[in-house]
């Protein structure tokens, strides 16, 4: 039966026939997140990586102890994480002994997955952005879009906000610490092989890391800078999950109410989980805790700037924005420079300087 209405009158038969598969390509998007996810829980990084780099697909299924029945499935999986470019293929000689079976590497995104005895990589923050209470409220985006009620997607879904559900969710405050663990690992090993430690932490002698967790990016700034005193500010259940640490001092505490003093104060990956009102709170009492610029007093910000460096660069710009797209689901965002100063300028700084040395995010010190 032809097609006669006036949309396809305007297109080429070529044209509706790609767009059918770019559409396709975005409607089953979320089938290649949970294939990832399944990759990760299943250990294949790990196992192509212990496998020498390269594994055939029984191979794979031999390292992670797959029944025989699921191994036909393992190849559809790793067909969608192939022309994914999460895994790399290639094909042996025909001639080999197992008649030029497929072999699944690792390409640059899927090492980072990959874990030591000293870091689980990435995959901790992968499985926190995939994780079902943060992925389920997203079916509801449409209606939280037609609702004025003052509550985020994540409360529409779930009756209360995630610090509520994570004070009481033993897994979820679990997913959450770990996913921001292995993140500041990642953040500071880009920080310290590059050198660029030095120039964010030269003449700060005593720092205080705002909602760092269980103390991953203060203990690689005390192991690499021992001149330098750390402390994290963190909420009461966080710290308690903190491993025992002589280099770096743990405070149970509110940023909205009191920030130790010290030389410079940092915040990674903070800023974005807050609307710009609650922004200027907590940059107050950074304020208050820090001395006069004169002094060497700043605060270290560790968060996008949107569109900063992404001009040549698609995948960063497309990362940027499903980034702060999923950060909607908490009311959180990235911002773009404007904003950022617009928000300094409210808390009374005098100035600021934007770093661009880590990807898709920034370093933003800012002066009082």
């Amino acid at each position: 039966m032809a097609m006669t209405g006036d949309i396809y009158k305007l297109m080429t038969t070529e044209d509706m026939l790609q767009g059918h598969a770019e559409l396709c390509i975005h409607a089953y998007g979320f089938v290649k997140s949970m294939a990832l996810k399944c990759a990760i829980e299943l250990g294949i990084p790990g196992a192509i990586h212990s496998n020498g780099g390269g594994a055939t697909l029984g191979e794979l299924a031999s390292r992670i102890a797959l029944p025989p029945s699921r191994l036909p499935r393992l190849r559809r999986l790793m067909r969608v994480l192939t022309v994914s470019s999460v895994f790399s293929i290639h094909y042996r000689q025909p001639d080999s002994a197992d008649g030029g079976a497929a072999v699944y590497g690792l390409t640059r995104a899927s090492r980072l997955l990959v874990g030591d005895e000293t870091s689980p990589g990435l995959s901790h923050l992968v499985s926190l952005m995939l994780d079902p209470n943060l992925a389920a409220p997203f079916s509801g985006m449409s209606s939280w879009f037609m609702d004025e009620r003052p509550r985020s997607i994540f409360e529409m879904h779930h009756g209360e906000d995630i610090w509520g559900v994570a004070a009481r969710d033993v897994a979820l405050s679990r997913s959450v610490g770990d996913g921001m663990d292995c993140d500041s690992r990642f953040v500071m090993e880009v920080l310290l092989r590059e050198g660029l430690g030095r120039e964010v932490f030269s003449g700060v002698g005593s720092l205080v890391d705002v909602g760092g967790g269980t103390g991953a990016v203060a203990r690689g700034i005390a192991a690499a800078f021992p001149n330098v005193e750390c402390s994290v500010l963190e909420l009461p259940h966080v710290i308690a999950e903190a491993p025992a640490d002589g280099d770096v001092r743990f405070v149970a505490g509110d940023m909205f109410e009191y920030i130790p003093p010290a030389d410079a104060v940092l915040l990674k990956s903070v800023m974005h989980d807050w609307r710009d009102d609650e922004c200027v709170k907590i940059l107050q009492k950074c304020k208050e805790a820090i001395p006069s610029k004169d002094a060497g007093g700043k605060v270290i910000i560790i968060n996008m700037v949107v569109g900063l460096g992404t001009s040549q660069d698609n995948n960063r710009k497309e990362a940027q924005g499903l980034y702060d797209l999923f950060l909607m689901v908490i009311e959180g965002g990235e911002r773009e420079e404007d904003e950022w100063e617009k928000i300094f300028l409210e808390a009374g700084f005098s100035g600021y300087k934007i770093i661009p040395v880590l990807g898709i995010r920034s370093i933003i010190e800012v002066y009082p």
